[in-house]
Parts: C-alpha cells; structure tokens; sequence
C-alpha cells in the first residue's frame, strides 16, 4: 500500500475508540437482554464485530500490526423472526463445480444432441458453456449432482436455505430475481457441505491417531518394563541359588575335613 493511501493515526485512534464504545454498547444489552435471542443484543454483537474489524484493519495498514481478535463470518443466521406456523415455504439451494474433464462434458452433451431427434442444426455441445446448457436442460439438478463425476464435474461447497413465508408467491413475480430478497431472519434452517468440514475431521482424526499410538508406545514401554524385571527376578533367583548352593558346598567340605583327618590318624 503507498503511502498515500495510508490511514493516519488519527484515523487508528478513532477506529480504537469506536471499538471500546461498541464493547460498551454490547455489553449494556447484555445485561439489559430480554431472552436468549433479544434482537438488541444481536445488533450490538455485530456493532462490536464491524468496529473489530475496522481497528484490525487500519492497525494492520497503518503499522503493519494486528490484534488478537478473530472476527465472526457472515455463516451464522441472525434469530428466526418468521411466523410460527409458516403457510409456505421456499427451498434455496446452491451447489458449486468445477469443470474438471471439459471433453468428458461435451462428450455427455453429444450424447444429449445425438439422442434429440429435434435438436437444432447447430451442435451446442462443441463449447463448454453449451454443453452445460444440454446437460442442465436435459437432468435434474440432483441427478447431477448424484452423476457429476461421469459429467466431468467435481464437486465444489454446497448450501440448502429454507425459509418461511405468510402466503405464497403469485406464479412469476420472483423469476426475475430470484435470490434478492432473501430475509435471513425467516431462514427456518439451512445445510452447508464444505471440504472444509471434511479436513477439520480429518485434523481430528489424526490428532486421535497421534494420541493413541502415543498411549500404544507407552504401553509397549511398560510391557517392556514388565519383561527386564521379570528378567532381572530371574536372574536374581539364579545368583542367589548358585551363591547359595555354594556356601552350602563349602560348609560341607569344612566339616567333612576333620572327619577325613581323624581317619587318616
């Protein structure tokens, strides 16, 4: 960044100000909350995590520093204020791909093309973005997404919304735009698949894996321990006996000497 575009510390300071009447705000509708999910403690959560954020990155721009805070993402819903009994519904959903094998998509387009006996003249399965028109036109989007792989397809995030309505749409008056004007707040529930996810449990996974072959190692360790004492008893018991049984030899011969003696007299 140039030194130009640059904020000031003026600017830092003020955004450092803003954040502690924000922490104060939020800590006011804390202890003024009317329940579990009272809209004003929401508003103020996230006051206080655009202030956050705003001071982290003019901190970071001004004296390349940055501060403890991990800032939320927009992946959470604000409280459900929909209707308690919801006389319709609408079902959002998005899923993501990338074109991984482009000739195996327009190959599975031709397929679409051949078996059209009232296709046009003109073979829209020669491009990327035509075959994909002929495969969208031509499956259900779950079939795809069940098949993506013989499409060519890999699958990206996915994420299912349903949200609440008073009363259902009129035929058409959303087809223009369908996705503006989604209301968080009617959002009844909502599915994310992520890849994302997946490493988060495979992180888990080799921590758990880690810790057992640990607790293994330790294991052998002491079954180890066990066998050397073992070993050490033994040979213990060994040296005693022996050094025992020669003491007893050695009396023997001490006493038995005077006897040979007085024969020999």
């Amino acid at each position: 960044m140039s030194d130009a575009a640059q904020p000031t510390a003026a600017e830092v300071r003020a955004a450092a100000e803003a954040v502690k009447t924000a922490l104060d705000r939020h800590l006011a509708a804390v202890e003024r909350r009317s329940g579990e999910e009272d809209p004003a403690v929401y508003d103020a959560f996230n006051e206080l995590a655009a202030a956050a954020e705003a001071y982290d990155e003019l901190l970071y721009d001004r004296y390349d520093e940055v501060t403890p805070f991990e800032i939320p993402g927009e992946d959470t819903l604000p409280p459900y204020t929909g209707p308690e009994e919801p006389s319709a519904l609408s079902v959002l959903i998005r899923r993501d791909y990338a074109v991984a094998e482009p000739q195996r998509l327009m190959a599975q387009a031709r397929r679409v093309e051949a078996a059209d006996e009232e296709a046009p003249d003109v073979e829209a399965s020669g491009t990327v973005h035509g075959a994909l028109g002929l495969l969208f036109g031509e499956f259900e989007p779950d079939e795809i997404a069940s098949r993506h792989k013989e499409f060519g397809l890999e699958e990206g995030d996915s994420t299912l919304w349903v949200t609440a309505a008073d009363e259902s749409a009129d035929p058409g008056e959303w087809l223009q735009a369908p996705f503006e004007e989604v209301d968080p707040e009617r959002v009844v529930c909502r599915f994310d698949v992520s890849t994302v996810f997946d490493e988060e449990f495979d992180d888990d996974i080799e921590d758990d894996e880690d810790e057992e072959d640990i607790e293994d190692d330790e294991d052998r360790d002491d079954e180890d321990g066990d066998a050397d004492l073992t070993e050490l008893d033994g040979d213990l018991d060994t040296d005693l006996d022996t050094d025992l049984d020669t003491d007893l030899d050695e009396d023997e011969d001490e006493d038995d000497e005077p006897a040979r003696l007085e024969a020999d007299r």
